[in-house]
Parts: C-alpha cells; structure tokens; sequence
C-alpha cells in the first residue's frame, strides 16, 4: 500500500540517550529542533508557518523515564512498521501489531478479497461499506480537497498502467497507456453504510492509508506511544524522558510532541525511468517534481501524509507556499 518511507523515523533504540543529540540543529527548510536551553519551559517545534509551541514536562519527566519503553519492530503495509509505547505491556503493542495486519488485509488492492477490492468491482452500483472503509472514504474525499486535487485515491487505473500491477517485491509489468484520473468527487460517493464508484473507476488507499491508521492506533494505545507505519506516523505524548518522541527528519532530529509526520519520495519505490509509484493526477503519470523527497511534520499523521504527498507533487516552485498555507508545522524538502 504505496511507498516505502520507513527511513522517515530513525531506530529509536539509537537515540535514547538524548543527551548525545545535537541542540537545535535543525534549521532547514522551515524545521527547528526544539531548544535544550529552555526544555523546562517550552520545547519549540518547526513552524515556520506559526510558530508552535509546546510545554515540557518538569516532575513528570522524571517519572516518566522510570518506565519501561516498550517497541515492537515488524513488516506490514509494503515496508518497516514500529510501535514505541511507554508504561504499556508487550502484549499491548503484539495487540497493536496484530491490528496492523487486519488493516493490511481488508485495506490491499493486490488481494481479490480484501475489502478494498471487493469495493472496487461493486464499481456502478451502490455497495454496503463497514464503518472503517466508510472512513477512509471520507478521508479520501477530504485528502482531494485538502490537497487541491493532487491527493487522489482514483490514480489506481494510472498506477497499473505505469506497471504497479502487483506487490513492487513481485516485480512491475509491461506500461500501457494512461489516462487522466477523474476528480474523486466526479466518481465517488459516500453515505451511512454505502458506497458507490462509478463505472470504470477504482481506487487504491495506500496514498493515505498509513498516516490514518497510525493516528487511531496511536491514540488507542494510550497517552504516551509512537506508531509508525512505513514511515508515516503520530507521536502522542512526550516520550521516554518527557522531552518529546525523536524522530528522524531530512537527516536530522526532531522532538514530536502530538504530533504527525510523513515522507514521501520517488527514490526508493521505482522500476525504471521515470517510472515509480507516485502519480501526479493532471497527467496521469508518474510525477516529474524537481523534488525527490519531502517530509513534513503536522497535527496528525494523515494530515503530514497529505501535505506531503502534496508538496512533492507540487515542486520546489510552490511546495513551500502550500505548506505555510495549510499551517504545517514544519518541512524538509529535497531535489
């Protein structure tokens, strides 16, 4: 289910002694890290769109860090997956795991009877929806108009005429000519328990799948965890040592206090020139940003996914003018 970002987020078990990272080295593209030197009052995260500001735990830091960190490493959803809590037991995050792998079940477009593609052939008539696909299809819509169209989940006609038939780990198929996709609005509807594609079209979730789920596992898991998944995740509470959940970013380290961030790139998932899986939806082709990689930090996990996805797609041009716009709390962009 789309690309694999798990290089987003570093091994955390690196990066416990937080003591070795570098204070406030992270200053480009509109990222800072938060600033040692005033950790008892706030820890500043990237906003160069705002300025956003979070308290540091005094007392409860030293509480906190008596408590076990517990992770749980594994692969799902096309890449890495990683599930950090503290205060919780191992068998709350294999919990969390075995959820994950549910999720991938009913959500691929590469099994016939996933949820997903068993919508997918219902495609011109109305068909009955559980409340979790109801969900992510609302998400869908708002990710299309959050993202000005550029997220679009009714790519999947493109996606396997540029040869993303099937898992990338079994290899592409030959290209065939593409079309335009259609606004997801033009072929898409949702109400209460039903859904309806028109005729023709379908839809692949991985775009915006990852950083949704990472958000409701995270918020199920308790006050104080870390769910990444491929490299879009939510970091909810403080962490180990109150400070904040360190996070690779654009090569650097930042502290997440409730918040979400995601990559996305065209380096790693591609099968040859100009060939990989990120569509841009006005062409209906793989896209020719000047940027390879993005990453952004926001309020939510799907949120950072949908910035994004977006600002790659967007260029260099005009991705840090949509970033500001829509209130991301920070960026890291490559080309």
């Amino acid at each position: 289910m789309g690309a694999d970002r798990s290089h987003l987020i570093e091994p955390l078990v690196n990066l416990l002694n937080l003591a070795q990272i570098a204070r406030g080295v992270v200053r480009e593209q509109g990222v800072r890290e938060a600033d040692r030197a005033q950790q008892d009052q706030r820890a500043q995260s990237s906003a160069q769109a705002g300025n956003f500001n979070r308290p540091i735990a005094g007392t409860p830091t030293r509480i906190v860090a008596l408590m076990a960190l517990e992770r749980r490493i594994f692969e799902d959803l096309g890449g890495e997956c990683e599930i950090y809590a503290v205060g919780l037991s191992r068998a709350r995050l294999a919990d969390g795991e075995a959820w994950v792998h549910q999720m991938h079940d009913r959500l691929t477009r590469f099994s016939p009877t996933s949820e997903l593609s068993r919508f997918n052939a219902s495609a011109g008539s109305w068909a009955g929806v559980s409340p979790l696909l109801e969900a992510l299809l609302r998400e869908c819509l708002r990710a299309h108009e959050l993202s000005g169209g550029l997220v679009n989940a009714a790519v999947l006609p493109a996606l396997l005429a540029a040869g993303y038939t099937r898992t990338f780990s079994e290899g592409p198929t030959a290209v065939t000519a593409t079309v335009v996709p259609p606004a997801l609005p033009e072929v898409l509807e949702v109400r209460s328990g039903s859904a309806r594609l028109r005729l023709g079209a379908s839809i692949d979730l991985g775009g915006i799948a990852k950083g949704w789920l990472a958000d409701r596992l995270a918020a199920e898991l308790g006050p104080n965890s870390l769910v990444n998944l491929c490299g879009d995740l939510f970091a909810r509470g403080d962490g180990e040592t109150g400070e904040g959940w360190p996070v690779g970013m654009g090569g650097k380290t930042v502290l997440l206090l409730d918040m979400g961030a995601a990559t996305s790139g065209t380096r790693k998932r591609t099968w040859g020139p100009d060939l990989h899986h990120l569509i841009d939806p006005r062409t209906g082709l793989p896209s020719r940003s000047d940027l390879v990689e993005a990453s952004v930090i926001a309020r939510s996990g799907a949120d950072a996914e949908i910035f994004a996805k977006t600002a790659l797609i967007l260029g260099s041009a005009k991705a840090e003018l949509y970033l500001a716009a829509h209130d991301a709390l920070g960026w890291s962009l490559t080309a």
